[in-house]
């Protein structure tokens, strides 16, 4: 008896935790019982959404499926998105993973490729076929991939070559405002549409206290909020950089190409466009509640849904919980980010349109290779990406359907994406010291306690010198890739010298692609960069640019061939 309790004394708390486990195991077996019957096929899908309306969405839709499959019952395992990352880890390599699984922004880009090469299904014959469930709509007789409103983009990756995903939904970012608010503070019956406009807005909403002697705030802010209105409405003003340092020419700034622009004279960072960006960030921030910095996103929406608040920024995910937390309240309103007129005397010469908004579906589900039932599981896939379905699917939950022909809640008209536009070129991030030098020096200039220029004279030198170490760091992180991209390359040429037919031609096709981009054109790149950091630029001229005595031929040139008039 006395080695028992000095056994139990000892190992007390692996003893507990032991029972905590085979109790919390024992509670799952028992739900996942009462969900289904016995000899039932159990389809097992994973997400990180714990919104009631998004489980009950899936309820129906396995529902609606039971119909015509009777033995199939589908249980869902909502994971709370601050541990789903290391949840979909553990059960992917511990091969205990669900049929479908969630992918996307809960884990890093490159450890989702890794994840899509070791564990998941390609789907990229199935999205050349018809989707079956679309039969006897307009959608009967075409692909999958083009029943998406974006052609399936988001589910193809790249680095693979491969559809990995079926897309659900499609999201977009606006402002929400407080009708009954605004229309009470400022007499206006519609949301201001242009940027001045939206800032004398905010300066009156500011000036009214409430019944308790406290200012309302214009704009309900955090740490999460502030990571929108800098990419949707500020990070357009920068796009005139790519004129200056889109060295490969792909039409985008990376960060290592911002950095040699930097480093070699061609960019600065008095540069108008990225003083713009800032200046507005100030702008916009100064009417943020006091303290956003440390707030969470909770205490943002909490503000607005308690009528302390008129304007708060987030996406469709947000809408309809949005809607009943107003419900019996206040009317809830959607507008667009409010854009600076042409005519504006700081703004209007940098804007050169919206922020472009490449349309992608989300929601995205991959197929696990450990699934006893691959087939069920993708079919179920096709089912709620079919036109009817999707369509009910996104109503229940309140965000956009991703196949075409749907339609959406009037509340998410607003969040229609702009297909023409421009977007950021400035991706500061090089990650390693100027990383967490940036992070130190930005959140001084979000609190207002450093000014622009004083914050870019203590970074640029650090950025141009310890830069160098940070960008050669990243250099090497893509070589020792291509040593795994030979790998797959081997695999993928292997496949086509025994293929056949249409299998061999898409195979080496795949195969050219991949070593063009992905072999060939960075290195390219790379040599051409590190030409530029050793011996500079051959002039101050961007890759898009013309020098004045060029410009000065072409008007010339224009003058003594003037284009012929066109007739009527």
């Amino acid at each position: 008896m006395m080695r028992f309790f000095r056994f139990v004394k000892t190992y007390f708390a692996l003893i507990v935790v032991l029972m905590v486990f085979l109790w919390a195991a024992g509670a799952i077996l028992m739900y996942r019982n009462r969900e289904t019957p016995p000899g039932a096929t159990v389809l097992r899908i994973g997400h990180w959404q714990l919104e009631a309306s998004v489980r009950d969405a899936i309820n129906v839709m396995a529902a609606e499926y039971r119909k015509t499959h009777p033995n199939v019952y589908v249980v869902q395992d909502a994971i709370p998105e601050s541990v789903y990352g290391q949840w979909a880890s553990t059960q992917l390599m511990g091969g205990t993973a669900p049929d479908m699984v969630q992918v996307g922004s809960m884990l890093p880009a490159n450890i989702w490729i890794s994840y899509f090469n070791r564990y998941f299904i390609s789907l990229s014959r199935d999205v050349n076929r018809p989707n079956p469930y679309n039969k006897g709509t307009e959608l009967e007789d075409t692909s999958l991939r083009q029943t998406y409103k974006d052609g399936m983009r988001t589910s193809y990756v790249d680095e693979m070559q491969e559809y990995m995903s079926v897309p659900l939904s499609q999201f977009g970012v606006r402002i929400f405002y407080n009708k009954d608010l605004l229309k009470k503070l400022t007499g206006r019956d519609e949301s201001p549409h242009e940027y001045r406009e939206f800032l004398a807005v905010c300066k009156e909403i500011a000036s009214h206290k409430d019944e308790k002697g406290n200012n309302y705030i214009p704009i309900a802010g955090s740490q999460y909020h502030f990571g929108m209105w800098e990419p949707m409405l500020c990070d357009p003003l920068t796009f005139g950089a790519v004129r200056k340092a889109d060295f490969n020419r792909d039409a985008f700034v990376g960060n290592d190409e911002l950095y040699v622009a930097i480093k070699t004279g061609l960019l600065d960072f008095q540069f108008p466009p990225f003083k713009a960006k800032f200046k507005m960030l100030r702008e916009i921030s100064d009417y943020f509640q006091t303290g956003y910095t440390g707030l969470s996103r909770d205490d943002a929406v909490f503000l607005f849904a308690q009528q302390k608040a008129v304007f708060m920024t987030t996406g469709t995910w947000d809408a309809r919980s949005l809607q009943k937390q107003a419900e019996g309240q206040f009317e809830v309103g959607v507008m667009d980010f409010p854009l600076p007129a042409k005519t504006d005397p700081y703004y209007g010469p940098l804007v050169e349109g919206p922020n472009y908004e490449r349309p992608g579906g989300g929601f995205q589900f991959g197929i696990i290779r450990t699934s006893q039932h691959p087939d069920i599981a993708l079919d179920f896939l096709l089912f709620m990406a079919s036109q009817k379905q999707n369509e009910e699917l996104n109503r229940i939950i309140g965000w956009i359907p991703s196949i075409l022909g749907t339609k959406i809640d009037p509340l998410l008209q607003a969040f229609a994406p702009h297909l023409e536009g421009v977007y950021g070129a400035f991706p500061i991030w090089l990650g390693g010291e100027t990383g967490v030098k940036w992070l130190q020096l930005y959140s001084l200039y979000q609190i207002n306690r450093i000014s622009y220029d004083d914050m870019f004279k203590e970074f640029e030198p650090f950025y141009k010198e310890q830069g160098l170490k940070d960008f050669l760091e990243q250099q090497r992180d893509w070589r020792r890739g291509m040593h795994q991209n030979e790998r797959l390359l081997a695999g993928i040429r292997a496949k086509a010298l025994s293929s056949t037919g249409s299998d061999a031609g898409s195979a080496w096709v795949k195969y050219r692609a991949l070593t063009k981009d992905r072999q060939i054109w960075s290195e390219l790149t790379h040599s051409r960069q590190m030409k530029l950091i050793e011996k500079g630029p051959d002039s101050r001229i961007g890759p898009y640019e013309y020098s004045p005595e060029v410009l000065e031929k072409i008007k010339k040139r224009l003058k003594e061939n003037p284009e012929p008039q066109k007739s009527s």
